[in-house]
C-alpha cells in the first residue's frame, strides 16, 4: 500500500503534534495493520511528562503508544496464518529469538528485545504499522479491536501465573488501577475463591466492585492489614500482587500475607528502591515474585476476553479521538481520580 498516513508525536516534555511519514511496507513475514485504537499506558504518561523512565530517555519526535489493535489490510509473502481482513491484537515486543532467555521460553527477558514506545523505537500512535505475523493474534468474531488493543494489560495474567493462583486461595491486589483490576480478574478466571482490591481511590474501588472483585478496602479509611486479617480469621491472605509501586503498599502486602505465602511486585516504584520489613518476610517464609511485561500470554488472554471471563471493555472509561490527542495524554495526566483506563481511537473499527 503505497501513500502516507498521519502520525501523533511528543515533541517535547507534554507537547504533542503530528507529522505525515510514509505507509510502511511489509516484509515477507510481516502482515500491515490498519490501527483502530490504540490504549494510553502508564508509561505513555510517564514519558510525556518526565522525558524518561529510568535510562530509556525520550528524544523528540517521538511516537508513544504500544496498545494497539486493528485490521490487517497487507500480508507479507510468508505469512500463511493471516488474510486481509482479519483483525488482530499486536504483542509490542519482537525479540531476537536466540539468546539464552528466548531458547528458555522466557523471552520478555530478552536483553536486545525491541518494543514500541520505548526509546528510541518508536510506538503505534499511527494510522498503519507493519509488524511481525508471529506477534499478530486474530481475535475472534465477538472481541472487538478495542479489546484487542487492550490484550496488552495481559501483565495481569502473568502476574497471576508468577503467583501460582489457584482455587481455594484468598488473594489481594494492591491497587485498582487498569493493571490491578485486569490483576483481579485474571486471578479470578484463574480460579481464586476470593480476591479483594485495596486503593485510595473510591471511583477505582467502585470499578473493582463492577468488573467482580469479592470486596474492595479504602485504605485512607480503614487499616488495610487489620481488615484482610479479620477477613481471614487472623491468618491472612494466601497471595498478595502489588500493582502500585509505593513502599507502603508493598510493606502491607508483607504483613497481610500468611506463613509461606506468595507476593508478585508488579508496580515500579518512582524511586526505584525501598525499605521494607524483611525479618517480618523471613519470619514468615516468604516467597517474592517480580513481573516483567508478560510471555506466553497473548491467547490465554484473548480466550479469557472472548469466553466473558474478563471484561475488558468495563476498564475503559474514556475514549479520545485521535485529532484530539493531546488532549488524550493531558487528561490522562490530570485527571487520574476519574480515568482508569483511556484509549485512543485511530480510525472506525472494521466490522465483521
Amino acid at each position: 500500500m503505497k501513500g502516507t498516513m498521519k502520525v501523533a508525536v511528543m515533541n517535547g516534555i507534554g507537547k504533542m503534534g503530528y507529522t505525515t511519514r510514509p505507509i510502511p511496507t511489509p516484509k515477507e513475514d510481516e502482515v500491515l495493520v490498519k490501527l483502530e485504537y490504540v490504549g494510553i499506558c502508564g508509561s505513555d504518561m510517564h514519558y510525556y511528562e518526565t522525558g524518561a523512565i529510568g535510562n530509556y530517555v525520550v528524544k523528540p519526535p517521538f511516537v508513544l503508544g504500544h496498545e494497539p489493535g486493528g485490521t490487517v489490510v497487507e500480508v507479507g509473502s510468508a505469512v500463511k496464518h493471516l488474510k486481509v481482513g482479519d483483525r488482530v491484537a499486536l504483542e509490542p515486543g519482537k525479540t531476537c529469538g536466540h539468546c539464552k532467555f528466548c531458547r528458555e521460553g522466557k523471552y520478555n527477558l530478552c536483553p536486545d528485545v525491541v518494543f514500541f514506545a520505548t526509546p528510541p523505537v518508536d510506538g503505534v500512535f499511527q494510522e498503519y504499522v507493519a509488524h511481525e505475523a508471529n506477534l499478530c493474534f486474530k481475535l475472534p468474531d465477538n472481541v472487538s479491536t478495542m479489546e484487542g488493543a487492550l490484550i496488552e494489560l495481559a501483565v495481569g495474567f502473568h502476574a497471576a501465573n508468577q503467583g501460582g493462583a489457584h482455587a481455594g486461595q484468598t488473594a489481594v491486589v494492591m491497587g485498582a488501577g487498569c493493571i490491578g483490576l485486569v490483576s483481579m480478574m485474571a486471578l479470578k478466571a484463574e480460579g481464586v475463591s476470593r480476591v479483594y482490591v485495596v486503593d485510595i481511590m473510591q471511583k477505582r474501588l467502585d470499578k473493582a466492585l463492577e468488573l467482580g472483585a469479592d470486596g474492595v478496602i479504602n485504605s485512607r479509611e480503614k487499616d488495610a492489614v487489620q481488615t484482610i486479617l479479620d477477613l481471614t480469621d487472623g491468618l491472612g491472605c494466601d497471595l498478595v500482587i502489588e500493582t502500585a509501586g509505593t513502599e507502603i503498599t508493598t510493606r502491607q502486602a508483607i504483613e497481610m500475607a500468611q506463613k509461606g505465602a506468595n507476593i508478585v511486585l508488579v508496580g515500579y516504584s518512582k524511586s526505584g528502591e525501598m525499605t521494607l520489613p524483611m525479618s517480618l518476610a523471613l519470619d514468615k517464609e516468604l516467597t517474592f515474585k517480580t513481573v516483567f511485561r508478560y510471555r506466553h500470554i497473548y491467547p490465554m488472554a484473548i480466550d479469557a476476553v472472548a469466553s466473558g471471563k474478563i471484561n475488558l471493555k468495563g476498564i475503559v472509561t474514556n475514549i479520545f479521538d485521535f485529532d484530539d490527542i493531546q488532549n488524550a495524554m493531558d487528561k490522562s495526566i490530570s485527571d487520574k481520580a476519574n480515568i482508569v483506563k483511556a484509549v485512543v481511537k485511530i480510525a472506525e473499527e472494521t466490522k465483521v
